[in-house]
């Protein structure tokens, strides 16, 4: 299993939308926003490269260095075949 931490989807939808946007927009929807931008185009990576397997956006789980946290309020928010 691997797990991908974005930690700059504030910064990444600013550049997008612009700062007036972002500055509109909570945290949690830049968030999602910015794991939907990365899922899809990892499945047409993974796709093209012949694997087949799961990919997930997941809330309530946090890495910080080896250590991995799972939060009461966890939920798996999208789930993609590839």
């Amino acid at each position: 299993m691997i797990v991908l931490k974005i930690s700059n989807a504030p910064e990444l939808v600013a550049t997008k939308l612009g700062k007036f946007l972002e500055s509109l927009t909570p945290d949690a929807f830049d968030q999602a926003t910015v794991e939907a931008m990365i899922i899809k185009k990892m499945v047409e990576n993974l796709k093209a490269e012949g694997l087949k397997g799961e990919i997930a956006s997941v809330k309530g789980i946090d890495i910080d260095g080896k250590q991995l946290s799972i939060n009461e309020t966890m939920h798996v928010r999208h789930v993609q075949s590839f």
